[in-house]
């Protein structure tokens, strides 16, 4: 994924937390209320914040886009984001230009050009992460002083970055 020099701290920061993580899971309400969630990968974020994906313009995600949560997990370096925002569909053709790859052809067999090809962008609205940047061995450690301190013990950040979109006063 591209990642733009950011516009506050809170979203660089964000950034930092996303960008080795090459799948999200991007969960929503469907019509009947129910919570769906399905794997999609992030191409760019852009100055502003927003994420950026290739859709399905019929695609029964882009009916429900007011509430939106796209989670990033990396077991791996023990990072956990969950973001909470709202969705909007673009169709600017020079965007999808700029964004297309050959990975998706499969899905979209007409290329940038397919008719079905649209732009979902999410734009978050705040941010929850967890993140140990240690070695495993650290964590591992420090589980066991957590265990038997019998409280929480050099586990790692834990934290919520809010007001990331323009339109979200920061609290």
């Amino acid at each position: 994924m591209k990642i733009h020099a950011q516009s506050s701290a809170a979203l660089t920061q964000l950034g930092k937390l996303i960008e080795a993580i090459p799948v999200a899971m991007f969960c929503n309400l469907d019509a009947e209320g129910t919570l769906v969630s399905r794997p999609m990968s992030p191409l760019e974020m852009d100055v502003n914040g927003a994420l950026w994906f290739f859709t399905d313009v019929n695609s029964s995600k882009v009916e429900q886009l007011r509430k939106v949560n796209l989670s990033f997990a990396d077991p791996a370096r023990a990072s956990y984001v969950s973001l909470a925002g709202h969705g909007e569909l673009e169709t600017d053709q020079a965007h999808i230009q700029q964004l297309w790859s050959p990975f998706m052809k499969p899905w979209f067999p007409d290329g940038p050009d397919s008719a079905n090809l649209a732009l979902l962008k999410f734009v978050p609205e705040s941010a929850e992460y967890w993140d140990a940047p240690h070695s495993k061995m650290v964590r591992m450690a420090a589980m066991a002083a957590s265990v038997v301190a019998g409280k929480p013990v050099g586990v790692g950040d834990h934290d919520t970055l809010t007001g990331l979109s323009p339109a979200t006063p920061a609290v």
